[in-house]
């Protein structure tokens, strides 16, 4: 019997409305300048009939130039979007990993943001005091913890959201380019999780512009292009047309 898909893409189709501007002298713009855009406006399509399965168990990734909506499938499959047609069925807990620290606040601590961030995430807070020092000690952030966080370099708040976000139990992880977190060496231990991940049988789907990220941990690939997805199979079918354009 074949196994069901633990995320099914039927028919995707996702526009947003993009309202005309106006193009007034600067004469009238300056004499009424409310008047900013023209009325109406029409609808750019982001993603065109994307069908997909993909099931448990599977690194699956997703490549394509800037502007062929990868980020976009990423954030209808973690139900950050919604379709304008079609159908996202995902079966099973997910954690995306897109913008890591959303929800951070800088005037807190570090300390602080582990516990937001992680409820946030859906964890409890019994259980970040069990995991604080397991987050503390990875995002190797020791000395900074008291620190308030808009004092931490970008670099610093992404290890940091990152060390909270494995901490999450999932079926699904979604990421999108987040393996290039910090310097070689916490990438190394980025990519340690994630070897986990697939002897755990954990789904996982990653966006990434990295043919070496995909190579070492994709068992296949898709191909979008302009909102198309024009391949999907091998990890090197996908990469020789990724970097063919």
């Amino acid at each position: 019997m074949e196994q069901k898909p633990i995320i099914q893409v039927r028919n995707l189709k996702k526009s947003f409305f993009l309202p005309h501007q106006r193009h007034d002298s600067l004469v009238e713009f300056l004499s009424n300048p409310l008047r900013i855009f023209k009325p109406g406006g029409e609808q750019f399509t982001v993603l065109k009939d994307i069908d997909l399965d993909i099931h448990q168990g599977e690194f699956v990734g997703i490549m394509g130039r800037n502007g062929s909506g990868k980020s976009t499938l990423l954030k209808i499959m973690a139900g950050i979007y919604t379709p304008t047609s079609g159908s996202v069925k995902v079966t099973g807990k997910m954690v995306p990993f897109l913008e890591l620290g959303v929800g951070f606040n800088p005037e807190l601590t570090g300390r602080e943001n582990i516990y937001l961030n992680g409820i946030i995430l859906g964890m409890p807070k019994d259980f970040l005091k069990k995991k604080y020092e397991e987050i503390v000690e990875f995002s190797e952030l020791e000395k900074f913890m008291d620190m308030p966080l808009k004092n931490y370099s970008s670099g610093m708040q992404v290890r940091l959201a990152f060390s909270i976000a494995i901490m999450a139990d999932a079926d699904i992880y979604i990421l999108d380019e987040v393996l290039a977190v910090g310097d070689l060496a916490f990438q190394k231990k980025c990519f340690d999780v994630f070897r986990n991940y697939k002897e755990q049988k954990k789904t996982v789907v990653l966006v990434t512009h990295a043919p070496g990220s995909v190579r070492d941990f994709c068992d296949r690939a898709v191909f979008l292009k302009d909102g198309v997805l024009q391949i999907n199979g091998s990890v090197e079918e996908v990469i020789k047309a990724y970097e063919q354009g």
